[in-house]
């Protein structure tokens, strides 16, 4: 029997478009690319966008990312009182703008800072509280079930273990014994990403580690029938494209839906002949109707 599979959260692409089409293909809980608190408290109108949700994506998990806890709890109000069923803490995310402000994966660097952030979250909000880890911030500093023990005595309810070290980013073997070690230290649900393909993979990791629940993270943006739990055929995968391009069109702003449609074509296109030919003028299109002519030649 395979785990409950999950979508990874991942920034420019965790859309309501695309975290439907997943849904519809067999993913549970669904989770928001990450929010900047801050953007969201002050109200920023692309901010505003990226936390926008469909009524039929629930239960969903809105991901925030920041550092300040003051900021974080307030931001994590706002989404609660917006409709969403968990809040998730970004701890994992290893781009170096980010890490910078002591945000993402530098916040592994700072247990008592994030022991203030665990404490100050889980009282302002009334839903359940999870955060997303990594394994440490590089291989001298592995802390996943130090900060994992830290989360749990604050109240966090559930908690996301990537085991890569920021330092690895998504490079190399993800050492799932780090998973393993987490669960072990652990009552609340822990949930396994990296390295993860399909349902065999998610068996094996499960099986390996003991984990709730496994998300797929990579091997779905250009494939979400990896949630299907078995090979889709070739007209299965056409017909979840075209569901996916609809949605983006319908729910997405003209400007950013063009931007999606075409990124998002471009990597359902990897592995057809002539793609690597054609990208050029599926970016150069202006108009959405094109990208598609474009793409279903190749198809």
């Amino acid at each position: 029997m395979n785990p409950e599979l999950r979508l990874a959260p991942m920034a420019g692409a965790t859309n309501p478009p695309f975290r439907l089409v997943a849904r519809e293909c067999g993913a549970g809980l669904l989770t928001s690319e990450e929010i900047d608190a801050r953007a969201l408290v002050q109200d920023s109108a692309h901010t505003r966008i990226l936390a926008q949700h469909l009524a039929v994506e629930h239960p969903l998990a809105m991901q925030l990312l920041g550092a300040d806890p003051d900021v974080l709890a307030e931001a994590a109000r706002r989404l609660e009182a917006d409709g969403a069923d968990v809040i998730d803490l970004n701890m994992g995310c290893p781009v170096p703008k980010i890490v910078a402000k002591g945000q993402g994966a530098a916040l592994m660097r700072d247990p008592l800072r994030a022991a203030v952030v665990f404490r100050t979250v889980r009282k302002a909000v009334r839903v359940p509280f999870t955060i997303k880890i990594r394994g440490g911030w590089d291989d001298r500093s592995i802390n996943a079930v130090e900060i994992a023990r830290l989360a749990e005595s604050e109240g966090v309810d559930a908690l996301t273990v990537h085991p890569r070290t920021r330092s690895q980013q998504f490079t190399g073997r993800a050492p799932w014994e780090i998973i393993a070690d987490v669960v072990a230290a652990v009552r609340v649900p822990v949930t396994g990403n990296g390295d993860v393909h399909g349902h065999a993979d998610a068996a094996a990791m499960t099986k390996a580690t003991g984990c709730a629940a496994v998300m797929i993270g990579r091997a779905a943006l250009g494939a979400p029938w990896v949630f299907l739990g078995a090979e889709a055929a070739r007209d299965d995968r056409a017909r979840i494209i075209r569901r996916h391009a609809d949605l983006i069109e319908e729910h997405l702003p003209p400007r950013l839906a063009l931007v999606q449609l075409k990124k998002r074509l471009a990597w359902y296109s990897d592995g057809l002949p002539f793609a690597a030919r054609a990208r050029p003028a599926l970016f150069a299109a202006t108009e959405a109707a094109t990208v598609r002519e474009i793409f279903w030649s190749l198809w």
